[in-house]
């Protein structure tokens, strides 16, 4: 794939911008990527690894056709969050990106009618790409991909088609053969049949142990649950076999909490959180709580995007389309229950995908004063893109 240096020219117009991941310089990577910075006083610099949809295409709720070329990778300044260009990394559509537990390697999606997913290695010198390989998934409009916790296993959700695949990571971080291709089935109940007529897979996870794997389909209204057999890459239905949301709401993305008993799941077309105790021996959820991430005031349309809990446990993060904001929430440390801080403009137009960095989000509206307030500063908060 061309690499290019990134121009003042070509900064400034990334309108596809679909996704941002920041790593910890690859030479200090640690397993918790998060504890030299709690350490040591002088923060580390990082990379920023942005993800986009390309020219000539228009990315979904766009109006204009993108000016975006693939993956740009910029320098973060740890002391005030400050991008530096490094590089230009093109490539059709990684609209979303992943980083493998070792820093080694960033995998993104090829969102396009036939899907792929594509591998590069990190200079660990610089931080910049050099392309390994591409692996088509057999899906269109791959949407989503991650990486288990062991560094085996490489997950991939695409969109239209509504399936899930599984690769295998092999030992140079190139993706290796297909292990399992799962094919969803159903549609949604609810009153939107224009984005329910058939299953969407739309993310696909595993909880902290890495061997439990979640597939977030927004068409059937549902999240299913799989056993991961580590020696073949297949995945077995769980004895529950899926989480059922409301239906209509569409769930889109999901996010485990760390203490290990709780799971939030985003509903893209209702604008809510739901909360489910989870069980991580059964991988078994129980509704707890479904709170909407829209002020109560809100009279405009609007669709969820991402979800992201802050590494402290704390706090969680919602994107919003429509309301251009990311809403903020108060995680009840006894009953992982939310209660709404407020809403932070993104400052622009159908914000997408966050991601770890480093920095704070340093004010967040007061719904009931409309007013602000400053929020506890983070070495590991949310990067939005």
């Amino acid at each position: 794939m061309k690499t290019s240096v990134l121009s003042r020219r070509h900064l400034f117009p990334l309108v596809g911008g679909a996704a941002a991941i920041a790593a910890v310089a690859p030479g200090s990577a640690t397993a918790d990527p998060l504890a030299s910075l709690r350490k040591s006083p002088a923060l580390k610099a990082r990379f920023v690894y942005v993800g986009t949809y390309t020219f000539p295409g228009t990315a979904p709720g766009g109006t204009h056709p993108s000016q975006a070329l693939g993956i740009y990778v910029f320098r973060m300044n740890p002391s005030d969050g400050g991008l530096t260009p490094l590089q230009v990394e093109q490539i059709p559509n990684p609209s979303y990106l992943a980083l493998d537990p070792s820093l080694q390697h960033l995998y993104s999606v090829n969102e396009m009618t036939d899907g792929g997913v594509s591998a590069f290695s990190i200079n660990q010198a610089n931080g910049t790409l050099s392309f390994v390989n591409m692996q088509p998934t057999n899906g269109q409009d791959t949407t989503h991909l991650s990486v288990q916790p062991s560094g085996q296993y490489l997950f991939a959700a695409s969109y239209t088609s509504g399936n899930f695949q599984v690769f295998r990571i092999n030992s140079d971080g190139s993706i290796g053969d297909m292990t399992d291709n799962f094919q969803d089935v159903g549609n949604g109940t609810g009153p939107n049949p224009a984005r329910q007529e058939a299953p969407h897979a739309h993310q696909i996870l595993t909880d902290f142990d890495g061997n439990h794997v979640f597939g977030v389909d927004l068409g059937a209204d549902k999240v299913n649950v799989w056993n991961l057999d580590p020696s073949t890459g297949v995945l077995n239905p769980n004895t529950v076999p899926y989480a059922a949301i409301a239906s209509g709401s569409g769930p889109r993305h999901m996010a485990f909490h760390p203490d290990r008993q709780h799971a939030y799941v985003l509903s893209e077309l209702v604008s809510a959180v739901t909360v489910f105790t989870y069980d991580p021996v059964r991988a078994a959820f129980i509704w707890q709580q479904t709170i909407s991430a829209l002020p109560p005031d809100f009279t405009g349309s609007n669709t969820a995007a991402e979800i992201r809990i802050h590494p402290s446990g704390r706090f969680l993060y919602t994107t919003n389309r429509g309301h251009n904001s990311v809403a903020i929430f108060k995680i009840e440390p006894d009953t992982g229950e939310l209660e709404v801080i407020g809403w932070e403009s993104t400052r622009g137009q159908w914000p997408r995908g966050e991601h770890r960095s480093v920095g704070n989000i340093p004010l967040c509206r007061q719904p009931e004063h409309r007013q602000y307030r400053s929020l506890p500063h983070s070495a590991g908060g949310q990067a939005q893109i």
